[in-house]
């Protein structure tokens, strides 16, 4: 009833991308504040987490986990939006440099998507490509300041080769923008 309704609007939402994360696994959703939150749990013990905004229905935030070897919970994998930042000035006496490149992947309608903040070099100096052996896009720069590659989870499931044509990227305001074309599949 109402709640297939519901179940069709999101995974229409979210481009059939969040359906084929969602796949095999149990989800439940609830609304708090500005934000509705999928939660789905699978039978391996592993956990997908979605986090929509209300009135625009964009991706905020997509973070999955596996268990470990031994049973217990695993560590938060963030593939869409930022991992929160805690600093305990009790147990820590050292903070990441607020001057550091900070890499957030936010995707659009169209395009995976990722950017890239705090990168001041102009836009000749950046080298993006496909590494096509495993399958990732490749951030360097020709200063050797810059390095970085990127794994498309969503692709490596559709086991789907990397296409030099679908990559493309604008650099602006110390931000670089990476964009690689979602296939129609997605």
């Amino acid at each position: 009833g109402e709640r297939e309704r519901v179940g069709e609007r999101e995974r229409a939402r979210a481009g059939g991308g969040a359906k084929m994360l969602r796949q095999g696994g149990k989800s439940t959703s609830f609304v708090s504040g500005n934000r509705k939150t999928i939660h789905t749990t699978f039978s391996d013990g592993g956990e997908l987490v979605e986090e929509y905004d209300v009135k625009t229905d964009e991706l905020l935030l997509r973070k999955q986990r596996a268990r470990t070897k031994l049973g217990g919970e695993g560590k938060w994998e963030y593939l869409v939006g930022d991992a929160p930042v805690h600093f305990n000035p009790e147990v820590s006496t050292i903070v990441e440099s607020s001057s550091n490149p900070i890499f957030t992947r936010k995707d659009t309608d169209r395009f995976f998507q990722w950017r890239i903040r705090n990168l001041p070099y102009p836009a000749e100096n950046y080298d993006i490509s496909i590494d096509h052996a495993d399958g990732k896009v490749v951030i360097r720069t020709k200063n050797k300041k810059y390095y970085k590659r990127i794994e498309i989870p969503e692709m490596r499931r559709l086991e789907a080769d990397l296409i030099e044509g679908a990559l493309s990227w604008h650099h602006a305001n110390n931000t670089l923008v990476v964009s690689y074309q979602k296939p129609a599949e997605i």
